[in-house]
């Protein structure tokens, strides 16, 4: 409760800016710990600007939620396609949970308007506003899973996410950059890729990481991006180029 009184206090033009019970009620999730819901749509470059808010940025959450997410949409894939081999199955979900998607659909589910953002990054809506949505709905489903438990989450995941699978199939969407470099380096040299970030720079709003990708012990390429996932896929496309496997 202590907390609940210090972000009222503090922060009222914060919190009537964010009707929570309305966001709650258009989920049909009504959460027992409110500052868990709230601590979701808090990004990092929030508490950098507002170091006496109560309330921690929504990384830890994050990190959870995209472990349950991973879980759920791999079992979910794994029943649904029973004769599809491993490597088709990683990139059907590649292409269900990558940033894009899961950034658009909390956008469909309204999260922009519940996000606690630096000045600089609420003036952001390209790409790094996608990403920031996409990781909020991974930290809000960390909250739900925490505050409902596993089936919970796992039922949320398939009505607002999952939903798209047949769409993602029709529409080819799952041949990114990743999967064609996942299914050509398991055919031919047996050896899944793996991605290491080798460096992060510049401020929470304008973020730049270097990845690159590995073939065992091997560094094939790199890749340059506003995240994690954009990096990897350049570096993967960059691997099919050095690789001649784009063709």
């Amino acid at each position: 409760m202590a907390n609940k009184k210090v972000l009222k206090n503090n922060n009222k033009h914060e919190e009537k800016d964010r009707d929570f019970p309305k966001l709650e009620k258009d989920l049909d999730i009504i959460f027992e710990n409110k500052n868990l819901l709230i601590q979701a749509f808090i990004h990092r470059s929030y508490i950098n600007e507002n170091s006496s808010f109560k309330l921690g940025h929504n990384e830890r959450l994050e990190f959870l939620g995209d472990a349950v997410l991973e879980l759920v949409s791999t079992n979910y894939l794994y029943n649904k396609f029973q004769d599809l081999a491993e490597g088709e199955l990683t990139s059907y979900r590649a292409a269900l949970v990558n940033t894009k998607s899961i950034g658009s659909v909390a956008r469909e589910l309204g999260f922009n308007d519940y996000l606690f953002l630096s000045k600089g990054e609420s003036k952001d809506f390209g790409k790094a506003r996608l990403s920031i949505l996409a990781d909020t709905y991974e930290a809000f489903i960390g909250a739900v899973f925490l505050d409902k438990g596993y089936d919970f989450a796992k039922s949320f995941i398939e009505k607002t996410l999952l939903t798209h699978t047949d769409e993602v199939v029709e529409a080819g969407k799952y041949k990114d950059a990743k999967s064609v470099v996942q299914e050509k380096s398991q055919d031919i040299l047996s050896v899944t890729p793996s991605y290491k970030v080798l460096s992060e720079s510049g401020p929470d709003h304008d973020k730049k990481f270097i990845v690159g990708i590995y073939f065992g012990e091997e560094k094939v390429a790199e890749g340059e991006g506003r995240s994690k996932q954009e990096a990897e896929t350049r570096a993967a496309k960059e691997a099919l180029i050095k690789k001649k496997w784009n063709k």
